[in-house]
């Protein structure tokens, strides 16, 4: 079948997160703070690291790139939603939909990768201090990095590719306030088995491994953890992994409750595309926060920056 001759629809009308006007200033209003508390604190965080020689380890690359993702993921869809509760427009042009669900699901996917490397490091630490060195150098943490990008951004145009070369005839609205896989396969009026196969088996199997990884990492360091004597030890190695163990919980359950909840009738679609700003708009903000709290090391690297910042001042 010729694809590219059926593809009549030039631009998608994204729902808005609610279908109450009176409440689009003050979801402007709201989502504006969110986003930008999510800017500060992770460049904030990026700020840290690069000026503290301290934290120029393993642990802290992995965290820049984690506040990258953080910056990175909500500005592929907070932008373009705060223009829409302002102008009342929800339409996206049918480029900007594909670059859109592109950028999107190649950052949620780096950020899966990225946690798996995150939690093998810290398994590194506890369960071979000895060693930690010596196994994650810098080449290693490097290559960590970089597949996980290439992971991230390879499967993102696999499914991009198969999602858009669908021929979509019928409706161009969204069922959501952004471009997303299921919502737009739905619009299709051709077949849209590889697509959704797609997601199921090479998302499925890549989502699994990743889940994996972190999973085995934390039952081996728990154990670990548990075999030590000291309570002052155990106290020391848990607080090594703590704040990770944090986000990878609020990562996926964040995403759990997003995607594989079970659907109910009493659940309005605003209602539910509300609740999708879980994983995408709020975790990146409690990211920062949470590391910031937990890490008495990144509380005295942004301690020093203000600090310099506030006395450089005139």
């Amino acid at each position: 079948m010729d694809v590219y001759n059926l593809t009549t629809i030039t631009e998608f009308i994204l729902m808005g997160l609610s279908d109450l006007p009176e409440v689009r200033y003050p979801l402007f209003v709201v989502l504006a703070f969110i986003y930008l508390i999510t800017l500060l604190g992770n460049w904030a965080i990026l700020l840290a690291i690069g000026t503290e020689k301290k934290l120029h380890t393993p642990m802290y690359y992995f965290l820049a790139n984690l506040s990258l993702l953080d910056i990175f993921c909500p500005s592929a869809t907070v932008p373009k939603i705060l223009k829409n509760l302002l102008t009342e427009k929800q339409n996206i042009s049918f480029v900007g939909c594909v670059l859109q669900l592109f950028f999107l699901v190649a950052l949620i996917g780096n950020e899966v990768f990225l946690l798996s490397a995150m939690a093998y490091d810290r398994y590194v630490a506890i369960c071979f201090p000895l060693r930690y060195s010596l196994i994650m150098t810098n080449g290693r943490c490097v290559q960590l990095m970089a597949s996980a990008w290439a992971t991230g951004f390879l499967n993102s145009l696999l499914h991009t590719v198969f999602t858009f070369r669908l021929s979509f005839c019928k409706s161009n609205r969204v069922n959501q306030y952004y471009c997303d896989i299921p919502p737009v396969v739905a619009l299709s009026c051709s077949s849209t088995y590889m697509a959704e196969m797609l997601v199921l088996v090479v998302g499925g199997i890549l989502g699994i491994s990743a889940f994996l990884i972190t999973g085995i990492s934390y039952v081996y360091i728990v154990s670990t953890i548990l075999k030590i004597r000291s309570a002052e030890g155990k106290r020391k190695a848990f607080s090594t992994c703590a704040s990770h163990l944090l986000v990878v919980g609020l990562f996926y359950g964040t995403t759990i409750f997003t995607y594989i909840r079970p659907s109910s009738s009493q659940h309005s679609p605003s209602r539910d595309r509300l609740i999708s700003m879980l994983n995408g708009v709020i975790t990146p903000m409690l990211n920062p926060i949470i590391y910031s709290l937990r890490n008495t090391e990144v509380k005295g690297a942004l301690r020093k920056v203000l600090c310099h910042k506030i006395c450089s001042e005139p």
